[in-house]
């Protein structure tokens, strides 16, 4: 297991951003490193990524501690490759991280990787797509067609900084005792809300955020079968 690319954006101006400005920073490319990762706090008020010269633009829905780290899986960019007839080189889904070797969708939330010899990162959520991934990969139904393949990726909080390079090993080096994964928790918060309840089996692993939508949720339908 072990990173192939890190990837940074710059703000770019387009015509498919809601970000103040009308500004992305999804078009990331590879970067030869070393990369400092550090907390980059709050969602709306800190530095939004965490990756040292990495842009995050729209600071409302997107960046924070719970969203420091997006990574995705060059196993899944292969997939689809395949599937969409077209090269993806690393970075193009907007990631920070390309990696080898793990499986993101099976990864459940609170797990805890060594990257490199000192950077931790814990697994916090997925990432739900929205019209500026759609405008940037130019794919008509993006939207809808990465949401029902449900292999979205992860977004990582920072637990001990670091420096990362392309090529640095990564080590799971601690799994909680439930069974919350990436995927789950995406089609729970997509397609498939009954599956809402199960997701407070990670405790503190999941974003207060989140939580906040399950309890509500809970609240109204319930955990049982009625649930919706």
């Amino acid at each position: 297991m072990h990173l192939i690319s890190v990837n940074l954006g710059r703000a770019t101006a387009v015509d498919y951003s809601d970000a103040e400005g009308g500004v992305t920073g999804i078009g990331k490319r590879p970067v030869p490193g070393p990369v400092r990762v550090a907390a980059p706090g709050l969602k709306a008020t800190g530095l939004g990524s965490g990756l040292e010269g990495d842009a995050v633009c729209d600071r409302r829905h997107h960046g924070g501690d719970h969203q420091a780290v997006y990574a995705y899986a060059r196993e899944d960019l292969d997939l689809w490759e395949r599937t969409l007839g077209r090269e993806l080189p690393g970075g193009i889904f907007g990631e920070n991280f390309t990696t080898s070797g793990i499986d993101l969708n099976t990864a459940r939330l609170g797990d805890r990787w060594r990257v490199g010899a000192d950077l931790v990162l814990e697994v916090a959520s997925a990432r739900i797509p929205c019209r500026t991934f759609q405008g940037a990969l130019g794919e008509a139904g993006w939207v809808k067609r990465f949401t029902k393949e449900a292999r979205p990726g992860a977004y990582l909080r920072v637990i001990e900084e670091g420096s990362v390079s392309p090529g640095d090993p990564i080590e799971i080096i601690h799994r909680p005792d439930h069974e919350v994964t990436v995927q789950l928790w995406f089609r729970a918060f997509t397609t498939e809300r009954a599956l809402l309840p199960l997701t407070l089996a990670a405790g503190g692993a999941m974003e207060p955020e989140a939580h906040e939508r399950v309890r509500l949720y809970v609240e109204k339908y319930g955990t049982g079968a009625g649930a919706r």
